[in-house]
Order: structure tokens, then C-alpha cells, then sequence
């Protein structure tokens, strides 16, 4: 996400959080990264951190030996680099082992704008490939709880749902975790709407805020305005926990054309059921 100061409105959102903890206090709200996208959509995606750590229970703390034999990566795209997020989505469950978090440049992706509406009242991130574009990225090590966890809250198992995870192998998309290795690949989750484009009929791309976002899909929509109101406000108001009214937003982006595909969609079916293959070799490779 492009470099800026956080703030509470989400003006700021998506960029490192610039406060500094007290001596010694590595909780989220010391760190500035408390915030929770899902409680305050206009905060989507929320402050994420300078550096890796390892987020356990309310803390992120310094990167440490945790083995990642046992983890799946997943790349975080939008909220999912959120500490505050992430630690929101655990807590419904009662997990609170540690989580890694580590800070990648990943070549091959962007991010771009999900074509649908959130009940959670966002227009949220999604990939989409964009061959020698460089991003830094958080890439999460998961293990299985923690993984059905992020699946089950992108909508995954569900015929519903919004995502599909998808194994993204190198040299397609190239991510390197800054210990001078190249992973063999990593997950990440594919809308299975498209997403939105932009004026030349690409993907466009997710400004890291929701505000400017909203207010532009308003402002191109008097179908949208009709739907979900005037202002930023009024549409995460409106589209928060209302089901139905999310729908209709979803399909209004179909009906004007303002979606296409993320191109990653070839790559779908490689992760969605656990059951069907085993997953792909996850160790660094040269």
C-alpha cells in the first residue's frame, strides 16, 4: 500500500502504523494497529505493521524461530494484514497461538478491488496478477486452526462465499520473505465475483481507504447513490449486516460493466478443498 499516516477515519488505512510503542509495550494499542475494519468499515484495511512479527493474542512481537513446517502461507492482500483485524477474526474462536506475519516483496501481484459489496461494509482487496509489478506484502505462516479460521471468514467452504483460496506457484508470482530464499508459492484469496476495473477496462487498483474508494464507486453510480446513499458513511451504514442489500450491490457492478477478471482465476481449485490433493510443497526454493 502506498506510504501514509493511519488515522481513526481510515484516511490513512493500509499504510504502517507510524505511532511508537512505550518502552517495552508491544500490545496493538500501543503499536497503533487496534483497529478493527470489521467493527469500523471506513478503517477497511485496516493499520498494518512496519516489519514481520508474530502476532499472539493481543501483542505482536519480534519475529522469532517459530518452525514453519507445519503452516501454510497465505499472502494478505487487504485486511488480513491487519493485526487488529487478524486478531479480531481469531478471537471469535478462542485461538490465540502465535501467527507470523512476515513482510515479503511479492512480484506478479497486485492488489484490486473486489466486485462486491461486504456485509461486513467495505468494498474489499483483491489480487489480481499484474506480471513484474513488485509489492510489499505480508505473508502469514497459518497453521490449521488459524487456517480454517481466515478460510471460514472469507467465505471458502461456503457455495456463498466471496473467495476461493488459491495456490499461486513461482516463477508465476515471486515471493521472497527477505531471508534470501523464494518460496516454491503461497495461497491467496481469488474473488469469485472478478473485481472492479478501472477506465481502460484493467483492474483497478485498491487505493488502501476506504472513503476515496466509496466515494468514487458513488460518484459513478446513480444506481449505487440510490442503493447505499451519498456519502461513505451512509453506504457502510447501509451495506453493514444487510445481506440482501450487499447483493444487489454486487450484481449492480455486474449490470453497469464495471467488472473483469482478477487473472488468477486459472489458479482456483488448487486450494479449496483440502481433501482433494495434497497441498503444494511450501519450502524455500533457489
Amino acid at each position: 500500500m502506498a506510504e501514509g499516516r493511519t488515522s481513526r477515519d481510515g484516511s490513512g488505512a493500509g499504510t504502517p502504523a507510524e505511532r511508537g510503542p512505550d518502552a517495552g509495550d508491544r500490545t496493538l494499542r500501543a503499536l497503533g494497529l487496534d483497529g478493527v475494519p470489521r467493527e469500523e468499515p471506513l478503517l477497511y484495511p485496516g493499520a498494518w505493521p512496519r516489519e514481520s512479527g508474530v502476532l499472539h493474542g493481543d501483542r505482536l512481537l519480534p519475529p522469532d524461530r517459530l518452525t514453519y513446517e507445519d503452516r501454510t502461507p497465505v499472502l494478505a492482500i487487504g485486511s488480513n494484514a491487519s493485526p487488529g483485524q487478524l486478531r479480531h477474526k481469531m478471537a471469535e474462536f478462542g485461538i490465540e497461538s502465535p501467527l507470523p506475519m512476515v513482510r515479503s516483496r511479492v512480484t506478479g501481484l497486485d492488489v484490486g478491488v473486489s466486485a462486491h459489496v461486504s456485509r461486513m461494509g467495505y468494498v474489499s482487496a483483491s489480487p489480481v496478477s499484474a506480471p513484474g509489478t513488485v509489492r510489499e506484502l505480508f505473508l502469514l505462516w497459518l497453521d490449521a486452526e488459524q487456517l480454517a479460521v481466515i478460510d471460514a471468514s472469507e467465505g471458502v467452504p461456503m457455495a456463498s462465499g466471496n473467495f476461493d483460496r488459491a495456490w499461486l506457484p513461482a516463477p508465476d508470482v515471486r515471493v521472497e520473505p527477505g531471508d534470501g530464499t523464494v518460496l516454491r508459492g503461497a495461497y491467496a484469496y481469488v474473488n469469485r465475483h472478478g473485481v472492479l476495473r478501472d477506465g481502460t477496462g484493467a483492474p483497478r487498483r485498491h487505493p488502501g481507504a476506504q472513503r476515496p474508494l466509496i466515494t468514487d464507486l458513488l460518484r459513478g453510480s446513480a444506481r449505487l447513490r440510490e442503493l447505499f446513499g451519498t456519502t461513505p458513511e451512509e453506504f457502510c451504514a447501509r451495506a453493514r449486516a444487510d445481506r440482501r442489500l450487499c447483493e444487489r450491490g454486487t450484481r449492480l457492478f455486474a449490470q453497469e460493466e464495471r467488472v473483469t477478471a482478477s487473472g488468477l482465476e486459472r489458479y482456483v481449485g488448487s486450494g479449496r478443498t483440502p481433501d482433494d490433493a495434497l497441498p503444494p510443497p511450501t519450502a524455500p526454493m533457489p
